[in-house]
Formats: structure tokens, sequence, C-alpha cells
């Protein structure tokens, strides 16, 4: 009797599967839109670009002690080299989850509308970033690669223009 063929790509897809998630880990961050006013006095929005390539807000980890508006200040202040910084207002958190080999992080992010006072023109990105740079308030919106970011940032563009920050 002939034996028959092994299934091409088989093996493969039962060995390459992920492992099973041991744990769950929460990660608290907060981050800001921080927006300055040009010359022409329209709206501009400092973006980072990450080491992936995309665009988005300064945040980073809430350290033990700390308020997310400390977290926000702090962050923004070592991400983007801005010496002096105004948090007016609390926009709101965004949620997600990713995996890190066999951990799940869930993530919350709280986003403040943040004013770049001063000497704006002297941003230094760290250097695990790949560019750090202000845009026009509609060229923010069309770089910002997360949806959840994009949604606080119209909401800051209402609050600057009602408000008149």
């Amino acid at each position: 009797m002939k034996r028959p063929k092994p299934i091409q790509g088989f093996k493969k897809f039962v060995t390459d599967r992920k492992p099973v998630i041991n744990e769950v880990v929460r990660e608290p961050t907060a981050g800001g839109v921080i927006f300055r006013h040009n010359d022409k006095n329209e709206i501009e929005i400092l973006l980072i670009q990450d080491a992936r390539n995309r665009w988005t807000i300064p945040k980073g980890h809430i350290e033990e002690g700390e308020s997310a508006k400390q977290t926000a200040e702090r962050e923004i202040r070592e991400e983007t080299g801005l010496e002096e910084v105004k948090i007016l207002s609390w926009l709101g958190k965004i949620n997600f989850r990713y995996r890190r080999q066999q951990s799940l992080v869930l993530m919350t992010t709280e986003i403040f509308l943040v004013k770049a006072l001063n000497r704006t023109d002297k941003i230094k990105p760290e250097d695990w970033m790949n560019d750090i740079k202000w845009f026009t308030a509609t060229e923010a919106l069309d770089k910002i690669e997360y949806d959840d970011i994009g949604k606080l940032m119209l909401l800051g563009l209402k609050k600057i223009r009602q408000d008149k920050f």
C-alpha cells in the first residue's frame, strides 16, 4: 500500500501557535495633545514619530506616586525638550490591549490638552524617536496613526477655539 504524501505546511501551522497567556498586566500611562499658535495665529500640534514610524503624541508610564497630570507634564518635557508647558484640561482616556510574549497588556492612557509656552521651536527628540515636528492642525489629523487619539485631538481643537486658549 502506498503512503499518502504529508500535507505541506501542516507542521508549520501546528508548531507556530502562540504560547498561552500567563498573566494580565495593567499599564497606566498619560500624555498630551500639545499645541501652539504660529506666526499666522494658526494652531499647530506637536507630534512624535516612534521607532515604528507611526506619528503619535508624547506619552509614557505613570510612575508610583505620580498623578496622570504630573506624568503627562514630565513625559512631554522628557520626550520633546519643551521646557515650559501648561496643562489646560483633561481630554479623555483611551484603552487598548496588546500581547507581549506570554502577557496580555491592558494599557490605559489619560490624555490632556497642553499649551507649549515660550521657546516652542526648541524641540529635541529622544534617541528612540525617528522624528518630532510641529504640524498644522489639519496636517496633524492626517498624520496621526491612532483613531482614538485623533478623536481627542478634534476635541482639543474645539476646546482651543471655544475657550480661546
